[in-house]
């Protein structure tokens, strides 16, 4: 018992000497105060010593300093992302307003629109994502929701529970280190059918800003700001996505990649990058430009890059595995030789 009462005052220290919001620290202080010493043992300290933890390693008016450059972004958009001079359009107008409010001061009356790409597999929406973060230097952190179920795992579970954690949401902004990260709600229509309804009552509330700014996490148990958030979501079928939802996204449709552009992002962009990922040297893997067209479509028509990204990764692969088995190389690769490449 002695123990678990020095942990305690430890805690009260850390909290007294942690820079929290008021209301925050006075709510942790006095919850410890009239708590008393764990009548659970260890694991009812563990949780306790792991939810002060967590709440004063949360970045409380943190804020990363934007990088306000359009033309900067401009050149990291066409770095990463061949085409797609539409998407790029929206994209930079998008960031023009966000800049003008920053630089005028009025940020705090500006409520950035949640971009939403969306398009197939495979078209480049999750890229597009990293390059926003890139490009205003903000950390990104992305939330999957493929399968998601239990809304609990959003926005978190309450203390009560014994398998009590925080939400994904509260996670990202942790990790980010910071109260103005991009957060990557990715594929939000792919969530499990039994639990939509209650999925999207959280992203709305998210989404909102007239919600958003006193967000509660049920773990937390107290409202955090999230309302220098940008958000950025992916989707593949709007028909999956509640109208709340839908009202409060900004949609940006992704177009499918011809035949030629494929060709030059799996030349110039995809290819390099598969063979720095397998180690090898640039010179070491080229491709008879005759056979290009059978691995842009090894099974039909495909509107993104993702089997393409697969299929270089494949050959390289199988180059790499040759040069280590004493092959000197290089090597290239033929409409002779091309299904020995890329066999299953």
């Amino acid at each position: 018992m002695d123990s678990a009462r020095a942990t305690i005052e430890e805690l009260k220290i850390k909290i007294s000497q942690t820079n929290l919001p008021a209301e925050v620290s006075e709510k942790l202080l006095s919850f410890l105060q009239f708590s008393g010493p764990p009548t659970g043992g260890g694991t009812e300290l563990g949780s306790l010593i792991s939810y002060i933890d967590f709440v004063i390693s949360l970045p409380f008016g943190k804020l990363s300093q934007d990088i306000l450059d359009i033309n900067r972004t401009k050149q990291i958009l066409d770095k990463n992302h061949y085409g797609l001079g539409s998407v790029k359009d929206r994209i930079l107008e998008y960031l023009s307003v966000l800049i003008l409010h920053k630089t005028s001061g009025q940020e705090s009356v500006f409520h950035a629109p949640i971009l939403a790409f969306i398009g197939l597999v495979g078209t480049g929406k999750t890229s597009l994502a990293y390059s926003i973060a890139e490009s205003l230097g903000r950390p990104l952190a992305r939330i999957p929701f493929g399968g998601l179920g239990d809304p609990a795992t959003l926005r978190g579970a309450s203390r009560i529970r014994p398998d009590a954690e925080p939400g994904q949401i509260m996670k990202a902004i942790r990790a980010a280190k910071v109260s103005n990260p991009v957060i990557l709600l990715d594929e939000i229509d792919r969530v499990a059918i039994e639990h939509k309804v209650d999925i999207m009552g959280v992203l709305v509330e998210l989404l909102d800003p007239a919600q958003n700014q006193a967000f509660v996490d049920h773990y937390l148990d107290f409202p955090y700001d999230l309302s220098q958030v940008l958000f950025i979501a992916t989707v593949n079928n709007t028909g999956n996505i509640a109208t709340a939802v839908l009202d409060r996204l900004e949609p940006i449709m992704m177009p499918a990649y011809s035949d030629e552009e494929k060709l030059t992002i799996g030349r110039n962009y995809l290819l390099p990058k598969a063979i720095k990922e397998a180690g090898l040297d640039e010179n070491m893997l080229t491709i008879d430009e005759a056979i290009w067209p059978q691995i842009l479509r090894p099974l039909g028509f495909d509107s993104g890059i993702r089997s393409l990204a697969r299929s270089l990764q494949a050959i390289c692969r199988k180059v790499a595995r040759k040069k280590v088995e004493g092959k000197v190389g290089p090597f290239k690769i033929t409409s002779e030789n091309l299904g020995e490449y890329l066999q299953s």
